[in-house]
């Protein structure tokens, strides 16, 4: 049986990324993908010849000398993806019910200011405060700069971590609307009054004012890529390869199991997996129960409901940018909604077509939605090798009734949408959970509040010395998030201060 350096089960981005870091470093690398698809939520579908992402609908930070661009340089992506610069003078826009207009969000701060400032002309020194307010912000958090830590990292950091989004924006202007528009992208990170931390929205918020992309003909092309790159340098990646229990030596892992009956026997082994997913493959006993109480018993993000439309050929245009749409100024209010006033708010993305000719192929329209709303049918599964099964004819007339409650509110912004769609298809929280296996169809793993920021913090090394931790889950969510926290994790192995040197070098 072969012996790697370095298992990894799951190939979401944080698997990919750390398996590529490793193989580069000379290391034997497996990694371990139970579903036909690799990537995770790059993953992309196709429904009549119209392709749709799963989960990276839009990427920032992606322009030359920008973080994530040095990233992608050293990962061997940025002369291979297809990519599609939004709108610079809006790649977001922020609308509301009985309101025609639609506020942008624009690359570069003067940029984001001179576009705001039509609309709220008596603002500016609020929105240029709020600029420098987010460029200090991540100016102290290093591995967002590709910057090896200082001591004074967590006594710089801490005032952010520990003051909540919601709390900061209702300082930086007394004006409602303006409020709800700089808060107006809170899907992205699915964002809690009194509760999401002011450097989850920073971060986040940051990354886009610096260039916003979206992938033409989807994300999955980034996996795709990473795949190849890996195994051009000697790294086995297989799918349909589910991993069943980890296999102990003494105090430390020595093979995982498949469900197939198949064993992979590794020095180290890291898993891409949700950390409490990861200590149920674990045997009982082989972590402190302190640690296991304290992962187990951490809040997870809401989960959402996704309708995908494809259009009739030439009966939209395409739009360059994102709608984030609400029915009142209430924007934090939105994840806390109602049976039945759902859904109050959405984000639209337009997926760029590689035979785009001026109109859009397709909308993925993303709504909240609470697992409770689907636990019925939690005991079916779907994309797993040995359960392909249908689920109910209930189930499917659910996901009908909340689509057509879904175009009713798109109705409002697009009066005529129900003339252009041809077909439809629909992902709810249990599609999120059998495709990229996050407890309960969680979009962005484990939630982080301002009230206690250590608790939610996962580090790269568990409590078992020879596995570690990676994905969105470790560090923050997002194409940039996951990738620093692949660095994070690949660095407990090979050194944080030779990795970066060899990125930054590129």
């Amino acid at each position: 049986m072969k012996k790697y350096d370095a298992v990894i089960i799951g190939s979401g981005l944080g698997g990919l990324v750390c398996g590529y870091l490793l193989v580069k470093e000379g290391m034997r690398i497996c990694i371990l993908e139970k579903n036909r698809q690799f990537g995770g939520n790059l993953q992309i579908f196709s429904r009549d010849k119209s392709i749709f992402d799963t989960g990276i609908h839009y990427i920032g930070g992606l322009s030359e000398g920008q973080n994530l661009n040095q990233f992608f340089k050293y990962f061997g992506l940025m002369d291979k993806l297809k990519l599609k610069k939004l709108d610079e003078n809006g790649f977001d826009r922020i609308c509301f019910e009985g309101d025609d207009n639609e506020y942008p969000h624009a690359n570069g701060y003067e940029n984001f200011v001179a576009q705001l400032l039509p609309y709220f002309p008596n603002e500016k020194e609020n929105l240029e405060g709020y600029c420098r307010k987010l460029q200090e912000i991540c100016a102290v958090f290093p591995l967002y700069n590709l910057e090896v830590a200082g001591k004074d990292y967590l006594e710089k950091s801490f005032p952010f971590l520990t003051q909540s989004a919601d709390s900061y924006i209702d300082s930086v202007t007394s004006d409602p609307k303006l409020r709800a528009v700089l808060a107006g992208t809170v899907p992205l990170y699915a964002g809690e009054a009194d509760k999401t931390p002011l450097y989850i929205h920073a971060l986040i918020a940051n990354s886009y004012i610096e260039s916003a992309y979206k992938c033409i003909d989807g994300g999955g092309q980034i996996a795709k890529h990473l795949v190849a790159n890996i195994q051009a340098l000697g790294g086995d990646v297989r799918n349909y390869a589910e991993c069943k229990q980890f296999i102990f030596s003494g105090e430390t892992v020595k093979e995982v199991e498949l469900t197939s009956g198949e064993r992979i026997e590794g020095t180290v082994f890291i898993s891409n997996m949700h950390p409490a997913v990861t200590i149920d493959m674990l045997e009982a006993g082989k972590m402190r129960k302190a640690y296991v109480n304290r992962i187990q018993s951490l809040e997870n993000t809401i989960s959402a409901f996704v309708l995908n439309l494809v259009l009739k050929p030439g009966s939209f245009k395409y739009q360059n940018y994102n709608t984030y749409f609400y029915r009142d100024y209430k924007v934090w209010e939105t994840i806390n909604y109602k049976k039945e006033t759902w859904p109050s708010n959405y984000a639209l993305f337009n997926p760029a077509s590689g035979r785009s000719d001026g109109f859009a192929d397709c909308l993925s329209i993303m709504v909240y939605m609470d697992y409770k709303e689907v636990a019925k049918w939690a005991g079916t599964f779907r994309t797993f090798p040995h359960h392909k099964e249908i689920r109910s004819e209930a189930y499917e007339a659910f996901k009908l009734e909340k689509a057509e409650k879904v175009i009713d509110l798109l109705e409002k912004k697009y009066p005529d949408i129900r003339t252009k769609i041809k077909s439809m298809n629909c992902s709810s929280p249990l599609t999120y959970r059998d495709y990229v296996a996050t407890q309960e169809g969680s979009i962005y793993g484990i939630s982080r509040s301002y009230k206690d920021p250590m608790k939610a913090f996962v580090h790269a090394r568990t409590k078992v010395p020879n596995l570690l931790l990676t994905g969105q889950n470790v560090h923050i969510h997002g194409v940039l998030g996951v990738t620093i926290g692949a660095v994070l994790t690949a660095s407990e192995i090979v050194g944080m201060k030779p990795l970066l040197d060899k990125i930054t070098a590129v």
